[in-house]
């Protein structure tokens, strides 16, 4: 028999059982269950990363809905057990959710929600935030100043890269690659005009390889899947310029890390900044003792207005199923669902996997 595990209960009496796997910011996402009926269950437990046993005893024998983490494994048995409790609708707070066995999820006849449209200038701020700081050095000169080693100005102190008039690359140019790629010419656009310089032009590579080998910054923004698994590797590494700037924050398998590990080795100059890892939440050996890497514990998506969004459009992909509305017709417009001003569509923001399931598309 699986041990209980902790939880925070509101609305007690509520006719369908919604549970939360890990407390969420804000309370929006609750008072939005609670008002429809809800009973909502908050996991409470002190782990970073619930086990499958976990989710299983949180789930029971009767649950309408759960709203789960990246960090979860969700594959055939936690999709059983939920179908067996009667759940209908599971949703992770997360755009991506390569932690979700969706066949799986459609054997046993259950939503897959995610949540886009909300994320996409947080992730590409820090994107950009990264390459900055990357090229500039400033956790190294940070660290340099915390340890009191600073005793006056040098000519050749923490010299880093100057970003203007350089080639920045944007590898998976969607939603969150194209707004990095605006913010960072907006960085220069307004500065360049009042100099009187050329702007900022742009041009679509013909191939991933023609980025690497061209451009001074390269931010990745693919979606993780068999074919961008190790999308940067060993030979692809040794294409790029010795002092590039590598921005990753997508997914950490995109980068094969133990070679990454072995050309910031041997390549001092180039310098990484990395939101996520491929053995999360570990990084491989050596990556944290590289003086050239900026590492962030997977924060891309970390603006309060962001979160508490992604608890909202997590909780609405459940309640939605539950209550048997359509599905949104474009999950990347997701204002509506977000005006804290007015009730929320009759709607599921985002499920993956409508068309599988036959699930009606919202006229509105």
């Amino acid at each position: 028999m699986a041990k209980p595990v902790s939880i925070e209960v509101w609305n007690p009496s509520g006719k369908y059982r919604v549970i939360s796997t890990k407390p969420m910011p804000g309370t929006r996402w609750i008072n939005l269950l609670v008002q429809q009926g809800c009973r909502v269950e908050i996991c409470t437990e002190k782990k970073t990363i619930l086990s499958v046993e976990d989710i299983i005893a949180l789930i029971g024998d009767k649950c309408d809905g759960v709203i789960g983490q990246l960090t979860e494994d969700w594959g055939e048995t936690l999709f059983s057990a939920l179908s067996r409790a009667g759940g209908k609708a599971f949703s992770n707070m997360a755009v991506g959710y390569n932690n979700v066995d969706v066949n799986a999820a459609n054997k046993y006849g259950v939503a897959v929600g995610n949540t886009p449209g909300v994320l996409t200038e947080t992730t590409a701020e820090l994107a950009a935030s990264l390459s900055l700081a990357a090229a500039r050095r400033i956790v190294e000169a940070d660290e340099f100043m915390r340890a009191g080693l600073y005793d006056g100005w040098l000519p050749n102190l923490y010299v880093g890269n100057l970003l203007k008039g350089q080639t920045v690359g944007v590898i998976g140019a969607g939603r969150i690659g194209s707004a990095y790629a605006r913010m960072m010419v907006e960085a220069y656009a307004e500065f360049l005009k009042a100099s009187g310089e050329k702007p900022v032009t742009w041009k679509r590579a013909s191939s991933m390889d023609e980025v690497l080998r061209q451009a001074d910054v390269i931010s990745l923004h693919p979606v993780l899947d068999k074919t961008t698994y190790h999308l940067v590797n060993k030979e692809r590494l040794a294409i790029m310029k010795k002092e590039a700037i590598l921005v990753n924050c997508s997914r950490g398998p995109v980068i094969d890390e133990v070679a990454l590990v072995e050309h910031l080795r041997a390549n001092p100059m180039f310098r990484v900044g990395l939101d996520v890892f491929e053995d999360e939440p570990f990084m491989k050996p050596g990556l944290a003792d590289m003086k050239n890497a900026i590492v962030v514990p997977h924060i891309a998506s970390a603006s309060k207005w962001t979160r508490e969004g992604m608890a909202t459009l997590a909780a609405l992909n459940v309640l939605g199923k539950i209550k048997g509305y359509p599905i949104w017709s474009d999950p990347n417009q997701v204002e509506p669902f977000l005006n804290e001003n007015a009730p929320p569509p009759a709607a599921s923001p985002s499920i993956v996997n409508a068309k599988a399931l036959g699930l009606p598309v919202s006229k509105l």
